[in-house]
């Protein structure tokens, strides 16, 4: 770390930070011991002293490091990435730890109003509690795209839709990426760190036709075939419209690209004043303006509607429901959508609005 950090990078992604400590007899448990020992109603271990998962020892392990970061001025920052209860997590984002710990709780979410709900009110109680900022997450390398699972039916998780053969005929991808952009817009509304996964500006959905032949997830060698793996999310990002592997490279895209990515490459895009791509850069411009203080005030507590105001004034609103509502007076700031009526938010859409230029 020390290495990198001298030659001036700004941080690291700590991966399954949750286990770098372990304590093993001289006869290793059984694996099926070690993962019922994971369940919250196992007796086999207390909180922190499971044999490899989540033990209290990574706190020191953390605290070492942070006196590395520190001797950089400005201080290196770091994320965990510990899949472990939220009330676990916030050791990890202490400021005498790593400082940050990933939140992967809207990761998770269905597209519900209640559930972003608690989910941000919790998450933020928990960020209070360790003295850090949140961070909100709906992608990364090892799950479905958010634009996917956002499009599925009602009930149905990405995994078992995988499981089963990713049906393509039961995804409606348009809705999907309607919600994704609303979603996004509503997070980066929010006190805390946006972490962004590569394609999603792009509005990207997941590849769930690459041939066995061609798969490269060890998980899908490990479990032999039974998990489809984790591919479709990794595939390589379309740059042009045409070209060699939509402009990765000469030599090829390690993994295939659909004939689909062509709508969604990046110079398609950049100069569409509606494209997904010319979206975050517009929401991500005026975060830097708005953005003041850690916290907000709720204004809707109940029913499809999200919404809350922050430091300044200015309000966030989602409609998670499947018609437009009101909205509050103020100008639109930005929508994560065309609006089709400027006093009404359309379904599935996020507005910022206010406070008045």
């Amino acid at each position: 770390m020390k290495f990198w950090g001298d030659r001036g990078v700004d941080g690291f992604r700590v991966d399954v930070a949750n286990l770098l400590a372990k304590d093993l007899p001289d006869v290793l448990p059984d694996w099926a011991e070690l993962m019922a020992g994971l369940a919250p109603d196992n007796p086999h271990y207390a909180p922190g002293q499971h044999p490899i998962w989540d033990r209290d020892d990574v706190d020191d392990i953390y605290r070492e490091w942070r006196k590395l970061f520190d001797t950089y001025s400005p201080p290196l920052t770091a994320v965990a990435e510990a899949w472990v209860a939220p009330e676990r997590r916030v050791r990890y984002a202490r400021s005498t730890g790593l400082g940050q710990a990933f939140n992967f709780d809207l990761l998770q979410a269905d597209w519900d109003a209640d559930q972003f709900r608690r989910i941000v009110r919790d998450n933020l109680a928990l960020a209070r509690e360790s003295g850090a900022s949140s961070t909100w997450v709906f992608s990364n390398h090892d799950v479905v795209r958010h634009a996917t699972r956002f499009a599925l039916p009602a009930g149905t998780t990405a995994t078992a839709w995988m499981l089963a053969g990713a049906d393509p005929t039961v995804v409606d991808l348009p809705l999907g990426l309607r919600r994704a952009r609303a979603a996004t817009l509503l997070a980066l509304a929010l006190p805390g760190s946006m972490y962004l996964y590569q394609g999603e500006e792009l509005g990207l959905a997941e590849v769930t036709d690459i041939p066995d032949a061609q798969k490269q997830d060890p998980a899908f060698f490990r479990d032999r075939g039974a998990n489809p793996g984790r591919d479709g999310c990794r595939v390589p990002l379309p740059w042009t419209v045409s070209g060699a592997a939509f402009g990765f490279g000469r030599a090829g895209a390690h993994l295939p690209q659909p004939a689909w990515f062509a709508d969604f490459a990046v110079d398609a895009e950049d100069t569409d004043p509606e494209s997904t791509l010319s979206f975050y850069r517009r929401a991500l411009a005026l975060r830097r303006v708005l953005q003041t203080d850690e916290t907000l005030e709720w204004t809707a507590h109940a029913g499809p509607v999200v919404s809350f105001r922050r430091h300044g004034g200015w309000m966030s609103m989602t409609n998670f429901g499947p018609t437009p509502i009101p909205l509050p007076p103020g100008t639109v700031r930005i929508a994560s959508e065309p609006m089709e009526d400027p006093a009404l938010l359309g379904a599935d859409t996020t507005a910022w609005i206010g406070p008045d230029a």
